[in-house]
């Protein structure tokens, strides 16, 4: 006897009658019993009189649409609810997520995908009762003598997003509320901000978290091997093909890909990666078939994606795929009721052993710093100054701090550089060969030559980078 034969029905809202027929042969294999409605009105007439462990609908109906099921779901009961869709789109997508929905998928949609949705809404729904709290529940706790829900944060490992202020604690609710869906996330913010970190919980906190979690740095992938690496090969495909290789997406099966820095994906790859998340399957160079892939996508990027669209950089329709829901990641210097604490936490991460302490004016030049870099930049200088202190107190000069003003941009000394420059007697591609030098340098002592970080903070690729050095004989 199956497992699901416990559980309560499911009720599936749809006006086609062979959709729901097919919806509930699937379902019933899989030892769950099927409700079905043939539209908004009959739905709620059903939600009213029976309760359900699920709910899957349909959008557009003769009598109205799916957003209205989710709304009378959500402010009934606590009934876990996925919409399934021929006739999607980006903004009905998020409607759906902050209305309540977990799931949002378009048709045509594979059994395979339908039996992994039913089994990630069920196991979100099983949770132990101490932890799952119907509106009644939650609107009695409001008026109980007990503390404050402070401590009712997203279930994700401790050394991720770090901080008690306001900020990071609705990014905190935000991320528990996107790890109950598969819906694409876009993730933003200033290179540093900790964009991985929160893809990391996203997925430790999902249905996901038992299977891969694969972080792809796409502007770090030369762009003659980006297929090869995304969607794997056969043994011979090409010369140097000696074996079979699975890509990122067979090695994310099941699991949640995420892709950093997607901006810089070339428009020739984007194409393809649109492909693949519209049909749901990678076919490997040198193969004739495709292969169904069931993987969440998370991307992000440092760079403005709107602007990049607009500038013909990168597909719309990719866009719209990938930003089903985005994610904004505060900067450093908008956490700064956090900064003494993270700054403390840091110290301890990479001091474990010993005592050591920061001087009154060190701590006082810390706070003051504008951190360009964000949370990478601030545990850098922490790594150093621990390694340069020579007792067990950090001195500010063991932090190495250039600049200590918040303004650091205003008061960047360029006078020096452009006095280099006589009109008639100063070379220009020399004078910018040597801007550009400078910079890349600075850069790469900021991230202490991590080349990947330090072209986030220079604004462009890792390839674009590698090139700008080779060019001026850095290497």
């Amino acid at each position: 006897m199956s497992t699901f034969q416990l559980y309560r029905p499911v009720l599936v809202v749809d006006d086609e009658a062979d959709i729901r027929e097919l919806i509930q042969m699937t379902l019933m294999k899989m030892g769950l019993t099927v409700e079905m409605a043939s539209g908004v009105q009959d739905a709620k007439d059903k939600l009213s009189k029976n309760a359900y462990d699920l709910v899957l609908t349909d959008m557009r109906m003769p009598d109205g649409t799916g957003l209205e099921v989710i709304e009378y779901v959500n402010q009934t009961s606590d009934t876990p609810i996925a919409v399934i869709t021929a006739f999607g789109n980006a903004d009905q997508a998020v409607h759906a997520i902050k209305l309540g929905a977990f799931d949002y998928i378009q048709k045509p949609i594979t059994l395979a995908q339908l039996r992994t949705l039913v089994k990630s809404a069920i196991k979100i729904h099983e949770q132990p009762e101490s932890n799952k709290e119907s509106k009644k529940t939650k609107t009695a706790e409001k008026t109980a003598t007990e503390k404050p829900s402070a401590q009712k944060t997203t279930p994700v490992k401790k050394h991720r997003l770090l901080g008690q202020s306001a900020v990071i604690q609705d990014l905190r609710r935000m991320i528990e509320k996107l790890a109950q869906s598969n819906v694409s996330v876009y993730i933003t913010g200033e290179s540093g901000t900790g964009k991985e970190q929160a893809a990391r919980s996203i997925h430790e906190a999902s249905a996901r978290a038992g299977h891969p979690f694969i972080a792809v740095n796409c502007g770090a992938i030369p762009e003659n091997l980006m297929e090869s690496e995304f969607f794997g090969y056969k043994k011979g495909s090409f010369t140097g093909a000696d074996a079979d290789r699975d890509g990122f997406f067979q090695a994310a099966h099941q699991g949640t890909l995420f892709l950093d820095e997607v901006a810089d994906l070339p428009l020739s790859m984007q194409v393809k990666l649109l492909r693949v998340i519209q049909e749901k399957a990678v076919r490997k160079i040198g193969e004739h078939t495709e292969k169904p892939i069931d993987v969440r996508i998370i991307c992000a990027t440092h760079k403005n994606l709107e602007q990049e669209v607009s500038e013909g950089r990168f597909r719309q329709d990719l866009y719209y795929r990938l930003n089903i829901v985005s994610l904004k990641m505060p900067s450093l210097r908008d956490l700064q009721e956090d900064l003494p604490f993270l700054i403390d936490e840091l110290i301890k991460k990479i001091d474990c052993n010993t005592k050591i302490q920061l001087s009154e004016q060190a701590t006082k030049a810390l706070l003051q710093y504008s951190y360009p870099g964000n949370f990478r930049e601030l545990e850098n200088i922490l790594e150093r100054a621990v390694a340069l202190s020579a007792g067990q107190t950090i001195t500010p000069d063991d932090l190495q701090l250039n600049v200590v003003p918040k303004n650091r941009e205003q008061n960047e000394d360029t006078t020096p550089m452009t006095n280099r420059f006589v009109l008639g007697k100063t070379s220009l591609p020399e004078y910018l060969d040597h801007v550009e030098s400078t910079l890349i340098k600075r850069a790469l002592s900021e991230t202490s030559d991590n080349r990947t970080q330090a072209a986030q903070l220079l604004g462009v690729s890792f390839r674009s980078l590698r090139y700008r050095m080779e060019r001026l004989d850095m290497e």
